[in-house]
């Protein structure tokens, strides 16, 4: 079979340039060089996932993690409650991995709620998910006879690439400096920086690191793998390949599109968490400098969810007792006792949202070279230090509010009461490992995501689009007076299923058709996922807090519920670059599919995929893209490949999955 790169569209050249960033060689001699099959960046769920299926294939995978603890959302994130729908949770319908660190979580606690919370069947402590988690790897390194070296403390500063391939990365480990203060004493705004700078600094002693592949042949033949699982798309920024940020422009594969242009400054905001333990005795708490500027900003948000038991218990990761039932607003829990430990992840409470080219967090392209990130040596992790610093900001001033705060941005006076029985966890032997008590590291929703390549029905490259997973039936007058009647007929013709050929050739009109009530079927799946379509959306002025500020509009009108998705492959394969691949919320989705494409469990599932498509490429002498550059042909390898995750406990599709099933409203 004839294979081929395929020739990207003038679209594409005009929206990221097809130049990859000069190799740039250190200020100073590498300190250590080391050899692997797979290298994964990124120690969240999907890179921990990558790496155990790699691990289970009897490779060797280098495992680099910017903070010192492996599990992303579940650890150096704080976001210790397991994310999942109903169905899919009573049929225990995920990859083996995933299934692993479920009983883990169970077999450390004796049960698997160990925080008695409402929001999940899971909700734990952050740092006992770090131990958990290093203990799967480390077995699955002695099933599948593969060998882990892990770098935490470790970011990627430069990639050597050439033509198609990377040939070598060189990454930055840090380490105190003898005499400071140890790791994680400082918030992540203040150290970033310097963990991106190659120099030794007062605070960091470095160890300059190049990752290579273990063996290097002449020729086409690739020998090793590099997989994006960065919590921002890190490397597809550094290696400075097509991508998408923010908002798509309405279209009517994206009709909700809260604008008609896009914006890639409104991303999804991003929170640091923190823990606070429910005390017998009132605390004394001392108001943040900073809290003026952050009060007018905080808020229940809802009148049914104005209850601080409520919201103490929602995440609730640790509860030694059983404390009163309660209801509120149609919820049922039990009363926060004295012991108990709340983790924090409110919308109007320690989200920061910001949502303009001032104060975005995630550098789009433009401001990246602005920057200088994008020239030799340049890359110092594509983020803004400030919005950072904001983000640590509004989260400790949430605390406050909670126990002392005594207004409402959203719901008025009378309604918020202080509750002075709480304290602020802070300290190494803490739930968040952290001097200063906010999470190591943000809990990410949105970062840069990836364009694939062009094939057939993506002539701008392949995306998973908001009308591939929505249950929304887009009948109502919103869509026909928002977008135009030959966008809303091109809508209604994509949704119409198996009667779309008749619509097409004009033998039925598509308001006569019923439209397919199933998500999109991929011949390339290689994971799947299911979670509601759900936003935090950016605020429309800047800064975020500002008294009177409003989300922005129309950002929720795409919010809903999704029909169980697949991960297609496409969706990790980037382009101009053969041996990379990309996992986790940085996948080709769009702005919409992202914030359904985004929880634990549809993490791990994709870098399940990313980990074994690695091992299998390598296996068989064969670059990803060459799996799927022929479809909608048969594509024999790619089965191969289906099959295999298949076989290791890993499902590509849900139960009864077909174009002629269409009874997907039992799926909750």
């Amino acid at each position: 079979m004839k294979r081929k790169l395929i020739t990207l569209t003038l679209t594409l050249i005009s929206l990221t340039s097809l130049t990859p960033p000069a190799f740039s060689a250190p200020p100073r001699t590498v300190d250590k060089e080391e050899t692997c099959d797979i290298l994964v960046v990124g120690g969240g769920l999907a890179g921990a996932a990558s790496a155990y299926e790699g691990l289970m294939a009897g490779r060797t995978v280098c495992l680099t993690e910017i903070t010192d603890w492996v599990g992303g959302q579940i650890s150096a994130q704080g976001t210790s409650a397991l994310d999942e729908r109903p169905t899919q949770r009573s049929r225990l319908f995920y990859s083996r991995g995933y299934l692993e660190l479920r009983e883990r979580i169970k077999r450390y606690y004796g049960e698997l709620n160990p925080g008695d919370c409402w929001v999940s069947e899971s909700c734990f402590l952050p740092r006992d998910a770090d131990k958990i988690l290093e203990g799967i790897l480390r077995d699955a390194a002695k099933r599948g006879k593969g060998t882990l070296k892990w770098y935490p403390s470790t970011v990627v500063k430069d990639l050597d690439i050439t033509g198609d391939r990377i040939n070598s990365a060189i990454a930055i480990q840090h380490k105190p400096t003898k005499g400071t203060p140890p790791l994680n004493t400082f918030p992540l705004s203040q150290t970033i920086e310097d963990a991106y700078s190659y120099n030794n600094s007062s605070r960091f002693d470095k160890t300059i690191i190049r990752f290579a592949p273990k063996r290097v042949l002449k020729g086409p033949a690739l020998t090793w793998y590099v997989i994006d699982a960065t919590e921002t798309g890190e490397l597809i920024g550094l290696a400075d390949v097509p991508h998408r940020l923010g908002i798509d422009p309405r279209s009517y594969l994206e009709p909700s599109s809260s604008s008609a242009t896009g914006d890639p400054y409104c991303t999804q905001g991003f929170t640091y968490t923190f823990a606070m333990e429910t005390t017998k005795e009132p605390q004394t708490h001392q108001m943040p400098s900073f809290y003026p500027q952050y009060e007018p900003y905080y808020s229940y948000e809802l009148k049914r969810l104005a209850d601080f038991g409520l919201v103490h218990t929602y995440r609730r990761i640790w509860s030694p007792q059983k404390g009163e039932t309660k209801k509120f607003g149609g919820i049922t829990y039990t009363a926060p006792t004295p012991g108990d430990i709340s983790m924090q992840n409110w919308t109007w409470g320690n989200d920061y949202r910001p949502g303009t080219a001032q104060d975005n967090l995630v550098y789009t392209r433009e401001q990246l070279q602005a920057t200088g990130q994008l020239q030799p040596g340049g890359w110092m992790g594509g983020l803004r230090i400030d919005a950072l610093r904001k983000g640590e900001e509004i989260s400790k001033g949430y605390f406050h509010w909670l126990v002392a705060g005594n207004t409402d941005s959203q719901l008025g006076a009378g309604v918020k009461q202080p509750q002075p029985n709480q304290k602020f966890l802070s300290g190494l032997d803490s739930p968040m490992g952290t001097v200063h008590g906010l999470s190591k590291y943000p809990y990410m929703r949105e970062g840069r995501r990836l364009i694939g390549r062009p094939a057939y029905g993506y002539p701008n490259g392949f995306s998973i689009w908001e009308i591939d997973i929505s249950r929304r039936d887009y009948k109502d007058d919103y869509y026909r007076q928002t977008l135009s009647p030959e966008t809303y007929r091109s809508l209604r013709t994509a949704l119409a299923g198996l009667e779309s050929v008749s619509v097409v050739a004009g033998r039925k009109s598509p308001e006569e058709v019923r439209r397919r009530t199933r998500s999109t079927i991929y011949p390339d799946s290689v994971g799947i996922g299911h979670y509601a379509i759900d936003f935090h959306p950016c605020m429309m002025m800047s800064p975020p807090e500002a008294p009177g500020n409003k989300e922005r509009e129309g950002e929720r009108q795409g919010a809903g519920q999704a029909y169980p998705f697949q991960i297609p492959l496409r969706a990790m394969i980037p382009q101009k670059i053969n041996n990379m691949l990309v996992a986790g919320k940085s996948i080709a989705t769009s702005h919409i599919a992202a914030a359904a494409y985004r929880v634990h469990s549809f993490e791990w599932s994709s870098g399940a995929a990313a980990g074994i498509t690695a091992a299998f490429a390598l296996d068989k002498g064969i670059a990803p893209y060459e799996l799927v550059d022929q479809l909608p042909r048969q594509e024999p390898q790619l089965q191969e490949l289906r099959q295999r995750i298949e076989k290791t406990g890993n499902p590509t599709a849900f139960p009864d999955t077909s174009i002629f099933n269409e009874t997907w409203d039992k799926w909750q």
